[in-house]
């Protein structure tokens, strides 16, 4: 098929419970961006999603709680021991998560995700969730981006009041981090076999992933059960190994979220761009991130603002040029 009759073919298809095949995502993927042909594709996700999500958006909204070096040296993280970028510890005290995550639930955001280094404690998280829950009330769901953890662990997570984890196979994982693969396929195993939600984005994107990496991961977070998917692009932080590498353009990243959002169509309905870009929600995207706290794409921490200024009222704006409105729940959109 030529790049418009496969455009055509997957939008047709998309309404369906299936995945396009890897040969057809790489062939959209490697479409040249800001071509007509790019145009026709980012228009075509834009309708697909229309017809998937009836124009609601979401909000996500992130608290990095912990800014402390980290062991694992991420090449593309900030907080690696190893980069030196990382000067003094600093971490979120109850009251000032509290504060968070009530701020975030009156602002409409669906989606609050406590952000931690590896090595946080787990038990510790559990205590703060079950302090959320009893202290702010709301319609939002809670969520974790913390290290890796079996299914028992998984359960007690959902027991202790988590509704859903925030785990990824990053592009790159085993070379430009020193994750075992395996062991993070084994956590987000874990994931889909407990009560908890999976949020899988297929990250961090740089210029030096191939269109064969990216249709992977795109495949994989419908096969783990992810109910977002979505692209996350690398930020190029000065001092990190790959912060010498160039951040991927809006233009491409849109077109990322275009290809995600057709090849994994009603598998996956809600689809995040990081950061948030009106292109991308006009190519597809309903689900975008604010974040404070502790930002591994930065050398600072945002003690009280938001990342970039980026904050729910930006993010609803951009929204509301796309077409979208944003909810906080999905029963409010029906």
């Amino acid at each position: 098929m030529t790049n418009l009759e496969l455009i055509a073919y997957a939008e047709a298809h998309a309404e369906k419970h299936e995945t396009l095949p890897r040969e057809q995502i790489i062939q959209l993927l490697s479409i040249e961006p800001e071509s007509e042909e790019w145009a026709a594709l980012g228009a075509a996700a834009r309708r697909v999603a229309h017809k998937l999500t009836h124009d609601r958006a979401y909000l996500w909204g992130a608290i990095g709680v912990d800014y402390a070096p980290c062991s694992m040296n991420c090449d593309f993280c900030s907080l690696g021991e190893k980069w030196g970028i990382v000067k003094q510890t600093r971490a979120y005290d109850e009251q000032a998560t509290l504060d968070q995550v009530r701020e975030y639930a009156q602002a409409g955001v669906r989606w609050i995700v406590l952000r931690t280094t590896e090595f946080y404690s787990q038990d510790a998280l559990g205590d703060m969730i079950r302090t959320i829950r009893a202290n702010v009330p709301g319609d939002y769901e809670i969520g974790l981006n913390i290290g890796e953890f079996d299914l028992a662990k998984a359960n007690w997570l959902a027991a202790c009041g988590v509704n859903f984890i925030y785990h990824s196979l990053r592009l790159g994982e085993g070379r430009d981090t020193r994750f075992d693969p395996k062991v993070r396929l084994s956590t987000l195993q874990a994931v889909k076999d407990s009560p908890l939600k999976l949020v899988f984005l297929v990250e961090p994107v740089g210029v030096e992933h191939t269109n064969e990496e990216i249709a992977d991961l795109a495949l994989l977070t419908a096969q783990y059960g992810a109910i977002v998917s979505g692209s996350m692009a690398r930020i190029p932080v000065p001092g990190t190994p790959l912060g010498v590498h160039p951040q991927v353009s809006d233009a491409r990243m849109a077109q990322i979220i275009a290809v995600i959002r057709l090849a994994c169509g009603a598998c996956i309905p809600d689809i995040c761009i990081h950061p948030g870009t009106q292109l991308a929600m006009e190519f597809g995207a309903n689900v975008t991130v604010i974040e404070t706290g502790s930002i591994p794409r930065d050398t600072c921490c945002c003690s009280g603002g938001k990342w970039h200024q980026f904050d729910a009222s930006r993010a609803k704006e951009l929204f509301a040029k796309a077409g979208y409105t944003v909810y906080q729940t999905a029963e409010q959109a029906r």
